[in-house]
Parts: C-alpha cells; structure tokens; sequence
C-alpha cells in the first residue's frame, strides 16, 4: 500500500468516527440568518454518506468515481442544485473546473491562470477558510456571473477549500436557493473536503 493510501484509509477511519467535520468561518455577512437545510436530522445516514464516499476511494476508475459519489452525497446529506469542484495547481500557476453536475450552464474544460489578485484567493485559497453567501446580495457580490447562477435557481453559495500539507488544492462548490447555507450544514461538508484529497492531488499530478 502506498504512502497516499495508507493516509487516506486513516483519515477515513477519523471521519467516519465523527472527527472530520471542521467549523466554518464565513465572510459574508454573518448577520444574516439561513434558514435552509439541517443536515443533522439523521446523523447516521450523514455517517453512511462519508462511509460511502471513503470506499469510493477505494475503487478504480479514479478521479471520476470518487467525484460523482461526492457529488450524491453532498446532494443528500447538505443539499445542492449547483456542484462544481474546482482543481488548483500552484506548481504550475493553473486552476480547472474539473467536476460540474450541470456541465451545460457549466462545463469542466481546460485550465487557466490562477489569479492571485482576486477576492476568491485571498479570502478561501490562501486562508484556507469556507465563503458562506446566504442570499443572492452575497451571491452578487462574490460571482461576476451571478445572473446565470440565479437562473439556476441558485441564490446562495458555499466554496468549500480543499487543504492538503498546509495548501488549498482546490474547492467544493455548491449552490442552493435562498437562506440554504449556514455554518451549521457548511461544517459538515469538512469531512467531504478531507476524502476528496486524494482525487484532487491525482489531478494535479497529471497537469504539465
């Protein structure tokens, strides 16, 4: 077994004890009360879900398996109409929408410059801490392409950092109605952003 294996099969055993969720530090407006989804109703099928996204791991056919699983459970256990996972290589200075439930209005595609001068990598990137965007105000001001968005019927927002050895390796994006996200659902997707680790470091690897 492989130094990544070994490591991603103990950080499943945290997770799956509880320990993976992290609590969330939103920059938006905080004043701002979500009333949206609770994901804790059922924490063992919460519980299930990390289950079933860490055995993913486990399969062949790599990234792709382990992103569509994440994809469902997340849907299931926080709640999205939008998904999207976002891949950031600072070796190579390139980011790519690697992952996009709604490859229409969003599709995965070739990479671009990462830009060091914008809200988004100085505020989640490089701290390494979630955005909550409760309503479509917050949307507005953080997505230049908020009008699509809503079209979706998509009005508040989630980018979720992925860390990996003190680095952000990419995000978790999700998108909902209204009053959807707050940090009690958002710290939950922590142990989410743990197991898909591995499948962001392989895509990284694969980058020139």
């Amino acid at each position: 077994m492989s130094s990544i294996e070994s490591s991603f099969f103990a950080r499943r055993s945290l997770l799956v004890s509880g320990l993976g969720a992290v609590v969330a530090m939103p920059i938006c407006d905080p004043l701002q009360a979500a009333t949206g989804s609770d994901f804790a109703s059922d924490p063992k099928a919460h519980l299930a879900a990390i289950d079933d996204v860490a055995r993913a791991g486990a399969e062949q056919g790599q990234p792709g398996i382990l992103l569509a699983r994440l994809d469902m459970a997340l849907a299931q256990t926080i709640g999205h109409k939008l998904f999207t996972v976002l891949v950031l290589n600072e070796d190579v200075g390139q980011n790519q929408r690697y992952y996009s439930n709604q490859p229409g209005a969003y599709p995965v595609g070739g990479s671009k410059p990462i830009d060091r001068s914008s809200v988004f990598y100085k505020e989640i990137v490089l701290t390494g801490k979630p955005r909550i965007c409760y309503d479509y105000e917050d949307t507005k001001r953080a997505f230049f392409d908020h009008e699509l968005i809503r079209s979706l019927g998509c009005e508040s927002a989630v980018n979720y950092p992925v860390r990996w050895n003190g680095k952000t390796i990419g995000t978790l994006n999700l998108l909902h109605q209204a009053g959807w996200y707050n940090e009690k659902n958002v710290a939950a997707i922590g142990a989410f952003a743990a197991l898909s680790a591995p499948a962001l470091l392989d895509i990284a690897r694969g980058w020139k």
